[in-house]
């Protein structure tokens, strides 16, 4: 119990805007990505997306978002929430493939308790000196995903790309087929967290937006997820522009919120916030 106070605490720092104040910055007239409720209980809803892809959102830390990605074999669970009680239970009533659990990286809303239910992870090695502190507890097997990945789940392939910026491991799933990827927090979902540095985000928005454009990728859906936040090209290109603002000294963040993880400058312009330190500022 005391583990469970810990992290939802940390959470709680970790992610500092509401659900209600991201949605305010999305545009009135963005489509809304998801369907009908499958599941829900004190824990988490579970919303369809498509025939064989569910978002579930967590109730702990901002609507913090875990994805089942079915093929005709096998099925992926990306993140695993904050604290969902039996979430392999609930997982199984979902899809009947055997379920192989892949983190976007190590932040315990997307690495709770819940992955204590499941014999092994996927992480991208970036987050490697991080799972101390992150999955100290954990019994199972730790594995690293590599980048260009395929995971071949029957019919379905999702491509591994590293995505740096949020976390040094971020990492992001392509389904080039779909037309779609899973991005956790590696843009933000709206407030992105800055915890490497403007140049790494900078790269990654280039490396992803150019792969987005290429590949006829339309959006990637975030890591807290409130149905209409996806992220695109012109997110990322964004994204790019603000950092590049920010280095140059053109840009400047305000202070923070007092107490704020993350640093203590947020800059906000076409309707995201980043949030940042001086140690960012390279």
């Amino acid at each position: 119990m005391k583990r469970l106070n810990l992290l939802v605490a940390i959470c709680s720092l970790l992610f500092s805007v509401t659900s209600t104040t991201l949605s305010a910055q999305m545009p009135q007239n963005m489509k809304s990505y998801w369907g009908e409720v499958v599941f829900n209980n004190d824990d988490l809803t579970i919303r369809q997306i498509d025939e064989h892809t569910w978002v579930g959102s967590g109730k702990m830390m901002s609507s913090e978002a875990i994805y089942i990605i079915e093929g005709k074999k096998s099925a992926i669970l990306l993140d695993a929430g904050t604290r969902i009680a039996d979430l392999d239970k609930i997982v199984a009533q979902i899809t009947d493939k055997p379920v192989t659990l892949v983190a976007t990286h190590l932040h315990p809303d997307h690495t709770g308790s819940a992955i204590n239910y499941f014999p092994e992870i996927w992480i991208g090695s970036g987050d490697e000196k991080s799972e101390p502190q992150y999955l100290g507890n954990y019994k199972g097997k730790v594995n690293y995903l590599t980048e260009g990945q395929i995971w071949d789940l029957g019919g379905r392939k999702l491509e591994v790309v590293y995505t740096p910026g949020h976390t040094g491991g971020s990492i992001t799933l392509i389904d080039k087929e779909a037309g779609y990827g899973f991005s956790g927090d590696a843009f933000g979902s709206g407030n992105l967290l800055l915890f490497t540095d403007f140049s790494t985000l900078i790269a990654t928005c280039e490396k992803m937006s150019a792969k987005m454009e290429k590949d006829g990728v339309e959006y990637l859906f975030p890591g807290h997820f409130f149905g209409v936040n996806v992220e695109t090209v012109q997110r990322l290109k964004d994204q790019i522009e603000v950092s590049r603002g920010v280095l140059s000294g053109e840009l400047k963040g305000g202070a923070s919120r007092p107490g704020g993880v993350g640093g203590k400058y947020t800059i906000t312009k076409y309707g995201f916030n980043i949030v940042y330190d001086d140690a960012q500022l390279k």
